[in-house]
């Protein structure tokens, strides 16, 4: 991986109604797409989901990261 492929990208997404962006690294966003697949959902409705129960303390891009992990956790058995 090359120093720009780990650099963090913007994407917009729609959470209720609301625009808004989030940077993740390319690794992230194509794990995060993925996860979105496998639970058959759109992505916007995943960020909803992760978005509704990160709670105050965490920002949204953050929660993604930690909800992909956790992901690969479970499906690793580690979880």
């Amino acid at each position: 991986m090359s120093r720009s492929d780990s650099r963090p990208v913007k994407h917009s997404l729609t959470l209720r109604g609301h625009r808004t962006s989030v940077s993740l690294e390319p690794s992230f966003w194509s794990a995060f797409r993925a996860l979105a697949v496998r639970r058959g959902l759109p992505i916007n409705a995943l960020a909803a989901e992760i978005d509704a129960a990160r709670g105050d303390s965490m920002g949204l891009a953050s929660a993604i990261r930690i909800a992909v992990l956790t992901d690969l956790q479970a499906r690793l058995g580690e979880g």
